[in-house]
């Protein structure tokens, strides 16, 4: 059985290789080197459906239009900027995977470190917070009562025996 799972798993490993490869499969390139710098291109480009998959690498309805398009402006000799600047302007900075820092991505590039400072000031609190043991006095009466107590529990325990 576990010789099954480990062939089924290493199958499953070995396929998810030839993802990207038959992404760009139905392309042309001139060279390797084109089909490379196109690659390279895609990769720098979030899948909008995936979030965390590049372009070149996800297997989305989506993100194979949007490689057909890249495609096509491509072939239409359009630049990498211009090509990255027509998706920026069409699905914003997000599209990125390494956005530009501007007032407008501020929040994508300091919201981590925000919200880790956050964090640790409410974790240190928290953890501050519990460390303080309060000692509470008992007043006389407090005292005669938990006495009491005690020495019905301990009448308790000694007929129970």
């Amino acid at each position: 059985m576990k010789i099954l799972k480990t062939a089924v798993f290493l199958g499953l490993f070995l396929m998810s290789g030839f993802a990207g490869a038959t992404a760009l499969s139905s392309y042309s390139f001139k060279d390797k080197a084109e089909e490379q710098a196109f690659r390279e291109l895609t990769a720098k480009i979030r899948c909008l459906v995936c979030q965390n998959q590049s372009l070149a690498d996800s297997d989305a309805d989506l993100a194979s239009d949007l490689r057909r398009e890249i495609y096509a402006l491509w072939k239409e000799q359009k630049s990498e900027d211009e090509i990255l600047d027509f998706l920026v302007s069409r699905y914003g900075d997000f599209v990125l995977y390494d956005p530009p820092f501007k007032p407008s991505t501020y929040i994508l590039w300091f919201g981590p470190f925000f919200l880790l400072i956050i964090g640790g000031y409410v974790l240190s609190r928290a953890l501050k917070s519990k460390t303080k043991d309060k000692e509470v006095e008992l007043t006389e009466e407090d005292q005669q009562r938990l006495k009491a107590l005690l020495e019905d529990d301990n009448d308790n325990r000694e007929t129970t025996k």
